[in-house]
C-alpha cells in the first residue's frame, strides 16, 4: 500500500513522520541519542529493543535488536553519516524481520526547536519507490514510526513527571 502523499513529502522514495515533542530539544536530543534512554522507547507498541552497540559518533555503528510482541526479532544495523549537535542525525540504515525481506535507507532526524517543545521530524529515503513500498507493505513503517514517536512522547511526559527518571 503506498503512503499517502503528506507522508512521502512529495517524492516516492521516502517517508517522513514528524511530531511535536512536549519537552526541550536538548531532552528530545538526548532521549534518541543516548542507548541508555533508547532502550526505553525505541519501536512500535509492544516492542521492546535491545542496544547491541550504540557508538553515536560519525562512522559509528548503531546495532539493536526490535523484539516484536509476538517473539518475532528485527536485527538493524546502522551508520552515523552526519552528527550536528542538537539539530541533525543522518545514518545509512540496513535490517528487516528474521527470515523476511531486509529494508535498507538513509535515515535523518531533525530537531526544530518550538519555545518548550521540539518538532521531530524522521525522514527515510531509499533507492527506489518499489523498495519503500515493501518497507510500508511488510512493516507497516509508517504507523510503526508514529507510533514509536509517541512512545518518544510518553518516555519523555513520564520522566518530566517523575523529575527525570523514567
Amino acid at each position: 500500500m503506498p503512503a499517502r502523499k503528506d507522508e512521502a513529502a512529495g517524492s516516492d522514495r521516502e517517508i517522513v513522520i514528524t511530531r511535536v515533542i512536549d519537552a526541550p530539544r536538548e531532552l528530545v536530543w538526548r532521549a534518541m541519542t543516548d542507548p541508555a534512554q533508547v532502550a526505553h522507547w525505541w519501536g512500535p507498541n509492544g516492542f521492546t529493543t535491545t542496544i547491541e552497540k550504540m557508538d553515536f559518533r560519525v562512522g559509528g555503528v548503531w546495532k539493536h535488536v526490535m523484539h516484536g510482541p509476538d517473539g518475532t526479532d528485527y536485527p538493524n544495523s546502522s551508520v552515523f553519516r552526519e552528527i550536528v549537535e542538537p539539530e541533525r542525525v543522518v545514518y545509512s540504515h540496513g535490517g528487516g524481520k528474521e527470515g523476511g525481506p531486509g529494508a535498507h535507507f538513509v535515515a535523518s532526524w531533525t530537531f526544530e526547536a518550538l519555545g518548550d517543545k521540539t518538532r521531530l521530524t524522521l525522514r527515510m529515503v531509499f533507492d527506489t519507490p518499489a523498495e519503500r513500498d515493501l518497507v510500508i507493505a511488510q512493516y507497516d513503517a509508517v504507523e510503526g514510526g508514529r507510533q514509536t514517536l509517541g512512545r518518544l512522547a510518553a518516555y519523555l511526559a513520564r520522566m518530566a513527571a517523575s523529575g527525570g527518571s523514567a
